[in-house]
């Protein structure tokens, strides 16, 4: 048992640069572009394909009852109207990832918090985007005082609050799909029950 411990402390992402010949935007989309790179791994050169993107941020945000606010909006490549958490895009140049989830908060719930912890960041899908999402837990949760105008997706999103267990439930039951709500659930419920504050 020793063994194993030791060894998962040394389960860690390790950063690994190589040789890139070539890269360039072959799609320009609204919101992001696909890239091609070719590079030299292991004395081969390679080309792979992949979205260009911006990173994002998600916030799970848990009031004073202990419940979770989740929005339900719809998502066209799945075709499902998935649960998520509020989350937006990196795309104001500069901007500390902090600052974007505060803002996100106040722009897709109409709530600000009094405090925030980084609980971890994620690739959703390293094989086919650089994306990553940084996740928070904000706490101590108040209006905003303002109501901000919501279009397209958006304008019929439906707002719940759940009680944190019910939602690591509904993870755990394989009954929601979204990552960065599955991951962001399950740590801030790790977190909230004392858990040890994830590291980066």
């Amino acid at each position: 048992m020793g063994d194993e411990a030791a060894a998962s402390a040394h389960v860690r992402d390790e950063p690994f640069e190589v040789e890139v010949r070539e890269s360039r935007a072959v799609y320009e989309g609204r919101v992001w572009d696909v890239r091609e790179d070719r590079f030299a791994y292991n004395g081969h050169e390679l080309v792979r394909h992949y979205v260009d993107h911006t990173g994002a941020v998600a916030v799970v945000a848990v009031d004073d009852a202990g419940r979770v606010l989740l929005i339900q909006q719809y998502r066209h490549p799945i075709r499902m109207r998935d649960w998520e958490v509020p989350a937006g895009l990196l795309d104001v140049a500069g901007e500390d990832p902090l600052e974007t989830a505060k803002r996100e908060l106040a722009e897709e719930a109409d709530l600000h918090a009094a405090h925030w912890e980084k609980l971890g960041r994620m690739a959703p899908t390293p094989g086919g985007s650089d994306e990553i999402i940084h996740l928070y837990l904000a706490t101590g949760l108040t209006s905003s005082g303002e109501t901000f105008a919501r279009d397209a997706e958006e304008a019929d999103i439906r707002i719940a609050w759940v009680p944190l267990d019910e939602a690591v439930a509904a993870v755990r039951s394989g009954r929601v799909v979204n990552g960065a709500m599955m991951l962001g659930v399950l740590l801030a419920a790790e977190r909230l029950r004392g858990g040890a504050a994830p590291g980066e």
